[in-house]
């Protein structure tokens, strides 16, 4: 720990110099590829019911049936099945146009499939009826962010990580945005804020990863598949190591080991996790890079 906070020392330092040696590039040819998380027979069991008493649906009130439907959508998308939770979700919003977490949940749907201004009503919805909100604000974030809009995501981020400084992930999401506008800030902010806030939690390695303090095959080695939490699973825990490694590596310039990563969070199946719902994203938009630098070099050979 103490030389982690020493490096962590260097880079407010130092700034952006404080970069410290790019580890093997053998890295990404020494992973191990986590047995994918198998569907929860408990949500299965649990959709069979809500399904039978939806079958009986005369008997509930609108307030009642609103909240099966959502309960069933949201474990439809547990299990990877979003076009039967949009359904159920847009379905409950029948019942109960009130209901502020259907609306967050349609918001992440949306952004998924990148239906970005659908998204932005879902999660100004939510954040109308349900101000205190405790996802509609980091989620709208992420709309912002995937849109490129990043003016509006690091606002939503600033105020979601102000809530809960201590927070890992909100400290990590902040950073990802204002690194896209100022790299030198952005690197010295997010050094500040985990030595003020930073407790064991294990998300503060992923930070300590994106600053270099942790190199990536350490991280692999010693970290990642390591200290589980009580009910955490090791394809949970490989789904956030993969995303975040395939983050370093765009920010690297580093598109192709990128595109491992986030092939490989997609191959968890832990569906539930952001890190999972825009991995494809990711994905897309590195193998898009990697075709923008080849069409680039054909042209340069060209010339």
């Amino acid at each position: 720990m103490k030389s982690r906070i020493a490096v962590l020392a260097s880079v407010l330092l130092l700034g952006a110099c404080a970069q410290l040696p790019d580890p093997s590039e053998s890295a990404v040819m020494n992973l191990f590829v986590v047995t994918p998380q198998a569907p929860d027979m408990r949500y299965q069991i649990e959709i069979a019911k809500l399904t039978d008493l939806a079958n009986h649906q005369n008997q509930l009130d609108d307030a009642s049936m609103a909240q099966l439907l959502y309960r069933r959508g949201s474990l439809y998308d547990a299990l990877g099945l979003s076009g039967l939770a949009r359904i159920d979700l847009n379905r409950a919003l029948e019942r109960d146009p009130r209901l502020a977490d259907a609306y967050n949940f349609l918001g992440i749907q949306y952004t998924e499939i990148e239906q970005y201004n659908y998204a932005y009503e879902m999660f100004d919805s939510a954040l109308e009826l349900e101000p205190e909100h405790p996802y509609a604000l980091l989620n709208r974030g992420m709309t912002a962010y995937y849109d490129g809009r990043i003016d509006l995501a690091s606002k939503d981020y600033q105020r979601y990580f102000e809530s809960q400084p201590d927070d890992p992930y909100r400290v990590l999401w902040l950073y990802l945005a204002e690194v896209e506008t100022d790299a030198e800030a952005a690197r010295r902010n997010l050094a500040e804020r985990r030595i003020k806030y930073a407790n064991g939690a294990w998300g503060w390695v992923l930070n300590d990863l994106l600053l270099g303090v942790v190199d990536e095959q350490s991280f692999l080695n010693d970290y990642a598949p390591k200290h589980l939490g009580e009910d955490e699973t090791l394809a949970e825990r490989m789904c956030e190591s993969y995303f975040y490694l395939g983050k370093l590596k765009q920010l690297e310039g580093n598109n192709q080991a990128a595109a491992v990563y986030f092939r490989l969070a997609l191959t968890t199946n832990v569906y539930r996790f952001l890190e999972h719902r825009y991995a494809g994203i990711e994905l897309q938009r590195s193998q898009q890079a990697l075709e923008q630098q080849a069409d680039s070099t054909k042209l340069d050979a060209q010339e």
